[in-house]
């Protein structure tokens, strides 16, 4: 007799699945506000680039300078993205390995446990990174003094 697991095993499976699967919905929100700000950044520094060859003086320096931000702050948002996908990555297999062990009838509760820990510890340096760009971009939109005198 080949082993069938009972319907309220399968409905007891899926609410343990629901937080992951809820806390996947929230880090793909997280990862298309990481994108649109990438894009945003990656625009701005390709018009900064269109503008140094022909800029002299203060403005040449303020355009290196915002292009080094620019930089740092593609960086960041990488990173960012990157942790983010790592924990939507371990998020998505740890839902396949409650289905897994319940329908094999595994002891792993460690290893989904450990997953879970993980996946957390990846969303919470993701959210950390995008503080830290976050901080980096408000140093490009503050006013320049020279522009504040009369």
């Amino acid at each position: 007799m080949q082993f069938s697991p009972a319907v309220s095993t399968i409905a007891d499976t899926i609410q343990l699945s629901l937080s992951p699967v809820f806390m996947l919905a929230g880090v793909a929100s997280l990862l298309n506000l990481l994108a649109l700000r990438l894009a945003r950044v990656v625009d701005r520094a390709r018009i900064l680039e269109d503008m140094h060859p022909r800029s002299t003086g203060p403005d040449h320096d303020r355009h290196v300078w915002e292009l080094r931000l620019l930089d740092r702050r593609m960086t960041l948002i990488t990173l960012a993205l990157y942790l983010g996908v790592g924990c939507a990555i371990l998020t998505s297999a740890m839902v396949a390995l409650l289905f897994s062990a319940e329908l094999f009838k595994l002891r792993i509760g460690r290893y989904i446990a450990a997953a879970f820990i993980v996946a957390m510890a990846l969303l919470t340096a993701s959210l950390v990174t995008f503080m830290v760009e976050v901080h980096q971009s408000l140093r490009a939109v503050r006013v320049r003094p020279e522009l504040l005198e009369r």
